[in-house]
């Protein structure tokens, strides 16, 4: 990527707006609350906060790079655009049929979320293409014409087509755009074959869907904030952050906003993995908690866990399955209603539950002042110590602890006869239990023992229950890096332009056959590589080859990479050893004499990541310089200990403060537990290790 003097990260949160500055070797940031009528004034309120740090006018910036939670929230909260489906005759109800699988297998009234769009507003044409791509039945003109009328008189917004097999032939999903594009050239329209190219209709025909359905939303947005930093006298190019951890052009992300639903916690997995690199840490576990919810991501070799399917919006728990699947590049991570946000409340059963409905930023915890009335895991966090009510937000929000103690006594307290700081500890332990459970389950789905890994801490949250997270998961090694309030916008910073193109062709290795994978690679890699091309124009791509690989009748793939020579020069002995290797790595042996199936061949490309310097790591020194002092809440020995208060910023290399223990900032409060002391390396991360 090439390097620019002057650049602005901004990540939309679903309570904060963060901004992150860099210019001239130096850093400047800020957190701004979310305003959900016009995410961009948040966007050029932070702007002009840190370029008054710096000491430049927004003109002097040279490029944005952007994340937001907009597209998710748009699909959780159901307020996209009017949008229609045109569909194949007898696949009309895929989307809400969905599949076989149960997510809680002996729920017997178990109740399936509704579809993105209901019945009324799918449509149906004839044609057929089969699993070959081979065309069983045409599609004409004439079939297609009366259909969009119908969707030109009911006044749709967006169209999204998803035709069966269109991965395979998409001239009949490229004829309706045609008919569409004539009758109705002021309706978007979204096509799967463009999308997502993928096998399985269902989560194929529910990504397009979900795309026409935030296209208006986004593209308006995007229009908008353009036009907004164009008259603040920003006239650098624009990028968005995408799922899959790389930056795209404003103009693809207008295009195939459903790239953008996890931008957001990509960026912090991408900071993530920049700090594991500088560190040479080869096994990570990225945790990154802001308002609304908590992200936890394996990460190794420097490299995030990337999948081609995920979920959004689930509603049953959390549960897997229960949600809306997306089927397009995404690093993967598990996500929960955990924020400092989360509302909370007493069950039936006598119990304290923790989000996933959260406060945001309007009306906020209780503690905020703002109309909150329900406690928040922040307003637990308040009257436990780990905040200061004066200097929240470096002081931009003063937060008030007598809201905090009469939300939690009213909601909590009265109902299970506890007082303030009772009710505050259970719904922290609450919290803290269920992310601890969420990265378990993730590192048990993925082969792992989270006892060998070290966890990095960031979002304005993850530093306050991080000590107590690493206890409960038994990892001894917890790194909270320069700027983790706002670790997201900073790993946008650090992303290399990148576009990941997939598509499904099915072949058996019995079958294998080198010139057509040559050709069909050939061409995923001239697509990928014209999208990075739009981003910067000059810069060297590197191309990343892999493709999914399943033993006949098995139901799912495993990913494999391939080296460049290995996939343009393809030989079928070369994809079986690969295969055998990988899958001996999940499931601890090989199945002999069956045939192997390729479904999916995907290539990604990137320009070359910026170069990490390794990190000279101290060893324990002197103490910290102690600017105060306060009562805190210790979990483990469940009880309120004096504590330190040790100022960030005058903490010098090599200097430790020992748990317990707050080590304050302006966007977040690390809380050292009293079994843990924390070390400042030489680049200023805070390095929390168990004593002893």
């Amino acid at each position: 990527m090439a390097q620019h003097s002057t650049r602005l990260g901004v990540d939309i949160g679903g309570t904060f707006t963060d901004v992150v500055l860099e210019t001239g070797g130096a850093s400047f940031s800020t957190k701004v609350l979310t305003t959900y009528t016009a995410p961009e004034n948040a966007i050029i309120d932070g702007m002009h906060q840190v370029c008054a740090k710096a000491g430049i006018t927004p003109s002097q910036i040279d490029q944005i790079i952007h994340g937001t939670t907009l597209a998710t929230n748009a699909l959780i909260e159901r307020r996209g655009a009017k949008t229609a489906l045109i569909t194949t005759e007898g696949f009309r109800d895929v989307i809400e049929m969905r599949t076989e699988s149960r997510f809680e297998q002996y729920d017997l009234n178990l109740n399936l979320p509704d579809p993105l769009l209901p019945r009324y507003m799918r449509y149906t044409v004839p044609g057929r293409v089969d699993a070959t791509g081979a065309v069983l039945k045409p599609l004409s003109r004439a079939d297609i014409e009366p259909v969009v009328d119908q969707i030109k008189a009911a006044g749709y917004d967006s169209v999204a087509v998803g035709l069966i097999h269109s991965y395979l032939n998409d001239s009949h999903e490229k004829l309706v755009r045609d008919v569409l594009a004539e009758k109705l050239p002021d309706v978007m329209v979204s096509l799967s074959s463009e999308v997502s190219p993928q096998m399985r209709e269902y989560e194929r025909f529910n990504t397009v869907v979900a795309n026409a359905y935030i296209k208006p939303l986004m593209k308006s947005y995007l229009g908008r904030l353009e036009g907004r930093l164009q008259d603040e006298g920003v006239g650098c190019n624009i990028f968005l952050m995408h799922s899959g951890g790389g930056i795209i052009s404003i103009d693809s992300a207008a295009e195939f906003p459903v790239r953008l639903v996890e931008s957001g916690p990509a960026g912090g997995a991408v900071f993530a993995a920049h700090i594991a690199a500088r560190y040479g840490l080869d096994k990570v576990l990225s945790f990154d908690m802001g308002g609304t919810t908590a992200k936890i991501c394996l990460i190794k070799n420097q490299t995030p866990k990337t999948s081609r399917v995920f979920e959004v919006a689930r509603t049953y728990r959390f549960k897997k399955g229960s949600g809306m699947p997306i089927s397009i590049p995404v690093i993967d991570m598990v996500e929960i209603g955990a924020g400092g946000g989360s509302l909370a409340h007493v069950d039936a059963m006598r119990q304290i539950r923790v989000g996933p409905e959260s406060a945001g930023s309007e009306p906020g915890p209780a503690c905020y002042g703002r109309g909150g009335k329900r406690p928040a895991v922040t307003d637990a966090d308040l009257v436990l110590g780990k905040l200061d009510a004066d200097n929240f937000a470096g002081g931009s929000i003063v937060l008030d602890a007598d809201s905090s103690k009469n939300a939690l006594t009213t909601h909590l307290g009265d109902a299970l006869d506890m007082d303030a700081a009772t009710s505050a500890f259970g719904l922290a332990e609450v919290v803290d239990e269920n992310m601890a459970n969420a990265a378990r389950v993730h590192a048990v789905e993925n082969g792992e023992d989270l006892s060998d890994y070290t966890m990095i801490a960031f979002g304005g949250a993850a530093p306050l229950h991080a000590g107590r997270l690493c206890e409960k998961l038994g990892v001894e090694r917890l790194l909270v890096p320069p700027g983790a309030g706002v670790g997201s916008a900073i790993g946008f910073l650090r992303a290399p332009f990148s576009f990941e193109a997939n598509r499904s062709v099915y072949m058996t290795l019995d079958a294998f056959d080198p010139d057509k994978i040559t050709a069909l690679l050939g061409d995923l890699k001239t697509e990928a590589t014209g999208f990075v091309r739009t981003c910067d124009a000059q810069a060297e791509i590197l191309s990343e080859f892999k493709v999914y690989m399943r033993y006949a009748g098995q139901g799912w793939e495993i990913p494999i990479m391939l080296t460049e020579a290995q996939a343009m020069a393809p030989d079928a002995d070369t994809f079986k050893s690969r295969f055998t290797e990988d899958y001996v790595k999940l499931f601890g042996r090989a199945v002999d004499g069956m045939n192997i199936e390729i479904t999916v061949w995907s290539v990604n490309a990137t320009t070359r990541p910026e170069t990490v310097a390794p990190v000279a790591q101290s060893t324990i020194g002197s103490a910290a310089p102690v600017g105060s002092a306060r009562t805190l809440f210790d979990p483990a020995l469940a009880k309120f200990m004096q504590a330190d208060v040790v100022l960030r910023d005058q903490m010098h290399s090599g200097q430790t403060a020992n748990g317990p223990a707050a080590i304050t900032e302006d966007e977040t409060t690390i809380i050292v537990p009293a079994s843990r002391i924390a070390l400042r390396q030489p680049d200023g991360c805070i390095d929390l290790r168990v004593k002893g």
